[in-house]
């Protein structure tokens, strides 16, 4: 069964960090590229972040710039989403999404484009 995992979210502090990781199980990752996209309540679901097969690309959305970084696991069937100097507006229920290939020019930032979805996890940063 085909299937990608969130784990990590939670409770956070303004200015606090977490790590998201995104695990695939019943097919291998090596042949794709990885979106992490998040969904804020009464808010469209927006692309947060992009890495490619190889994560020698790697995109962000403007609104976490230098906060995020997405990597690859060495085991290569996870992807990590590193969070730092986390904000109150960060606050939302956050996936990870499989893309057989690559994304073209701005096109990872689009749901539409990814073939697996995860379930999803909460993160939630408030004092």
């Amino acid at each position: 069964q085909v299937q990608l995992v969130e784990s990590g979210g939670g409770l956070v502090q303004p200015g606090g960090s977490l790590r998201l990781s995104c695990a695939a199980s019943g097919f291998t990752l090596d042949y794709y590229a990885i979106g992490w996209f998040r969904q804020a309540p009464g808010k469209e679901r927006e692309g947060v972040s992009y890495i490619s097969i190889s994560a020698g690309s790697t995109a962000y959305a403007d609104s976490v710039k230098g906060r995020f970084t997405i990597s690859r696991g060495n085991a290569k069937n996870t992807v990590y989403l590193h969070m730092n100097s986390l904000k109150p507006e960060d606050t939302a229920v956050y996936y990870c999404a499989a893309l057989l290939g690559r994304a073209y020019g701005s096109s990872w930032y689009r749901p539409n484009e990814y073939d697996y979805w995860g379930q999803g996890t909460q993160v939630t940063v408030s004092s």
